[in-house]
């Protein structure tokens, strides 16, 4: 008995040391997976068709990496309360919900926070075009007195005393210095990855949804100039959201438009204020309505709460002006007989229920909910 007792034990024991050794084995040749370096391959994001990225900025995975830390650090404002997530909230597809956004005062901003989606395919940054390019952009807030009100010196010395950005920084652009220009270049390539491509509608153009026949009649209203002579009607909405981008035109001024908010009295300065141009009064730059189901409130004063308002004000509320855009003094869905006349789409209440739901289309819920654009310090 006791023989069979001590074999029973040493079997135990040789399947106990198998066990340890297999896994051990297993460790080795299973490694956890490596972190990417290095550069990061633009096909991964080049969804929309070829963009051009600056030649001394090339996206790396450090830098990326390095641009969502600071994209989401209280440092970046003077009494360290607010970062730019702040106003740009992924789960509201990078806006912040409100007409105005509010700085670390409790001050309002001038204008509404856009959505950060699809920059790479865009040029003029703010609704009014006074950011040439998206790194000229980034550091605005940052020193803008009302948003964070905060030194570029004194974001430099901030980070330069923390132990995380000098290495980040380093792996980055090879070297621990902190500058505001590497901040920029940093910022700038994060932000070119928040690339919104997984909506229905972009699945109904891979093949992968079935729009319902309300959705495809909208699709096809939005994207439609009405011509009521050959008996097409359009929602007009194309003309200026572009192609499936749904953005204005990236060319320098050409995506700034005045979509008839308010008459020459009240008409706002808009583009006028950059380029000193009467012509310019009352544009703004014509946004992405990707995931626009999520950004409300509209337009760049936040005048809108709904779509269904939106849709109304393209359909009868339209204000004349010196400045108005011919894409919506053209657009009609009756034949135009008297030009005196109040602007107006004549759309059925069916066409704006079409239109409002292809709108809904947009809506991505993975880059609202992708992991890697969310707050790296949670």
């Amino acid at each position: 008995m006791q023989f069979l007792k001590k074999n029973i034990e040493n079997l135990v024991a040789a399947l106990a040391l198998f066990l340890f050794s297999a896994v051990a084995c297993q460790e080795k040749e299973d490694p956890a997976p490596q972190k990417p370096t290095g550069r990061f391959p633009l096909e991964k994001i080049l969804y929309f068709g070829n963009a051009t990225v600056p030649a001394d900025n090339p996206l790396t995975y450090e830098g990326i990496d390095l641009g969502r830390f600071l994209f989401y650090d209280t440092r970046l404002s003077e009494n360290n309360s607010i970062s730019c997530a702040s106003c740009h909230a992924q789960e509201l597809a990078f806006t912040d919900g409100k007409a105005q956004s509010v700085g670390l005062r409790g001050e309002k901003t001038q204008f509404g926070a856009s959505s950060l989606v699809n920059l790479l395919w865009q040029s003029r940054m703010m609704w009014d075009g006074r950011a040439q390019d998206l790194r000229h952009q980034v550091l605005m807030p940052i020193q803008d007195p009302i948003e964070m009100s905060q030194t570029l010196a004194q974001t430099v010395e901030k980070l330069t005393q923390t132990d995380l950005y000098p290495a980040k920084f380093e792996a980055a652009f090879g070297t621990k210095e902190i500058t505001p220009e590497k901040i920029s270049k940093a910022l700038s390539q994060f932000l070119l990855t928040l690339v919104s491509k997984d909506s229905k509608y972009d699945r109904f153009k891979r093949g992968e949804y079935q729009p319902t026949a309300s959705e495809l009649r909208g699709i096809q209203l939005f994207f439609t100039h009405p011509e009521p002579e050959r008996g097409i009607r359009g929602g007009n909405c194309g003309d200026c959201h572009l192609g499936d981008l749904t953005s204005g035109s990236p060319f320098e001024f050409e995506g700034f438009h005045n979509n008839g908010l308010e008459p020459d009295p009240t008409l706002a300065l808009g583009l006028q204020r950059v380029t000193n141009l009467a012509a310019d009064r009352g544009k703004f730059k014509t946004p992405s309505l990707r995931n626009i189901a999520l950004t409300a409130p509209y337009m760049h004063d936040g005048r809108f709460q709904t779509l269904e308002e939106v849709i109304e004000h393209y359909d009868s509320g339209i204000q004349h002006s010196t400045t108005l855009s011919p894409l919506i003094i053209e657009a009609s869905n009756e034949i135009i007989t008297d030009f005196s006349a109040p602007i107006r789409l004549h759309l059925t209440p069916q066409e704006k229920q079409d239109i409002l739901n292809f709108l809904h289309l947009l809506t991505d819920s993975t880059f609202i909910q992708n992991p890697a654009y969310q707050n790296p310090f949670e």
